[in-house]
């Protein structure tokens, strides 16, 4: 498999890529008022606060909505990918891709898991699975 083309690192989101190489899935949080949001930026969007931090996710959701993307194929991509937005259980949204399933076994309410892709290079990225209810 080529190289997955690699997304900016920079100073509002290295904090993420780090946590997320530790096998952690991050959600920045305001410490004026404690709103959680993703993706990260600098100012919180509800009370424009700049000071924040960040908690681990459990990675546990369901699927709010998803899609099936067939083109244009990137290298580093196994297609069809099934990108989905997840509503994590801490209250916020993530956009990621759904792995070990087929595009027909997805639905809208399904129940996912976040777990660590990591590529041939070492990079890690968060994705989902979906989960079986007990």
């Amino acid at each position: 498999m080529d190289a997955r083309i690699k997304p900016p690192m920079e100073l509002d989101n290295a904090w993420w890529w780090q946590m997320a190489d530790e096998g952690k899935l991050g959600i920045q949080r305001c410490l004026g008022c404690q709103t959680l949001r993703h993706p990260p930026r600098p100012m919180c969007g509800d009370c424009h606060s700049l000071e924040w931090d960040a908690v681990e996710s459990s990675g546990r959701g369901v699927i709010c909505s998803y899609t099936v993307l067939r083109h244009p194929q990137f290298p580093g991509y196994e297609y069809p990918l099934i990108i989905i937005l997840v509503d994590l259980e801490e209250g916020t949204r993530v956009t990621s891709q759904l792995v070990g399933c087929e595009p027909q076994d997805v639905d809208f309410g399904l129940p996912v898991e976040m777990l660590i892709q990591e590529d041939p290079d070492g990079f890690k990225l968060p994705v989902f699975k979906l989960r079986s209810e007990i």
